[in-house]
């Protein structure tokens, strides 16, 4: 729907009974996000903000910080 720089508007969604929401096609053509992937959700509460990853993302960016922590 819109961008600035790296970021990116993909339009909203409504949250379902079970508190379920559709990813944007968008979005997850543009993040790869498969049927079947792991996502991580954090939150805010100063700014109610969400934040949605996906795990393996996740797991490679912990992993790194675990090497660079070895390494000093």
């Amino acid at each position: 729907m819109g961008s600035y720089k790296d970021n990116h508007f993909f339009g909203s969604v409504k949250v379902g009974e079970r508190g379920q929401i559709v990813i944007p096609k968008e979005a997850r053509d543009k993040f790869d996000i498969k049927p079947g992937d792991s996502l991580v959700v954090f939150g805010k509460d100063k700014n109610q903000k969400l934040i949605i990853v996906k795990e393996d993302v996740m797991r490679d960016f912990a992993l790194k910080i675990l090497e660079d922590l070895d390494s000093q």
